[in-house]
């Protein structure tokens, strides 16, 4: 009974959460809605709601600002943006650390060079870590070492993690792509890299 118990839960609750996030963010979306003037929303014109339509309207919004942004026009706006955020205590902060962690994730890993392996964070434990840099010359000549810079990300949200600067002979670099370490981080090591498939527990009979 053990055996059918873990094998049903493998299959729903996985759905379930899935189902659960999609309909949070659908949700969320929906409340785009509220930038339409009273009269012309959906529930006043037809009489009823249309689930999804925020989902649309926030697709054509970001697909409308990504046109008008990557013009001359509008980057030049976006700097001036940006620089009258910039001297907004707190906010230029907030707004650059949310940026850069939405350029990394949004790049499809090109930020992140190689995966490799080091001894962190004690000797004889090992974490996957991402080369992101090369050393920076005012560091390597206070250590007297040449150094590599890392990013350590965090489990389940690689979005999170530790910058490190680590001698590059104790840095092993993985033959394995980016991605697939991503993968590995965010599955807290399940994944089956040959088979790109996350490992399930084998149920007792």
């Amino acid at each position: 009974m053990r055996r059918y118990l873990i094998a049903g839960l493998l299959v729903w609750v996985p759905l379930g959460v899935t189902f659960l996030v999609v309909k949070v963010l659908v949700d969320l979306m929906d409340r785009s809605l509220l930038l339409i003037p009273r009269a012309w929303r959906p529930e006043n014109l037809l009489g009823f709601d249309i689930p999804g339509l925020g989902a649309v309207l926030t697709f054509l919004l970001l697909l409308i600002t990504g046109m008008i942004v990557a013009n001359f026009f509008g980057r030049s706006l976006i700097r001036l943006w940006e620089r009258i955020l910039a001297r907004i205590p707190l906010v230029s902060s907030v707004y650059s650390s949310v940026k850069q962690v939405l350029v990394t994730m949004t790049s499809g890993g090109r930020s992140f060079r190689k995966v490799v392996l080091l001894e962190y964070p004690r000797k004889g434990i090992w974490t996957l870590g991402f080369l992101t840099g090369e050393g920076i010359p005012v560091m390597e000549k206070e250590t007297g070492e040449e150094l590599v810079n890392l990013f350590v990300p965090t489990t389940p949200n690689p979005t999170s993690g530790f910058f490190l600067m680590a001698p590059k002979k104790d840095v092993r670099e993985l033959d394995i792509s980016v991605e697939a370490g991503l993968k590995l981080i965010i599955s807290a090591g399940v994944l089956d890299l040959e088979n790109g498939v996350l490992e399930q527990p084998v149920a007792e009979q």
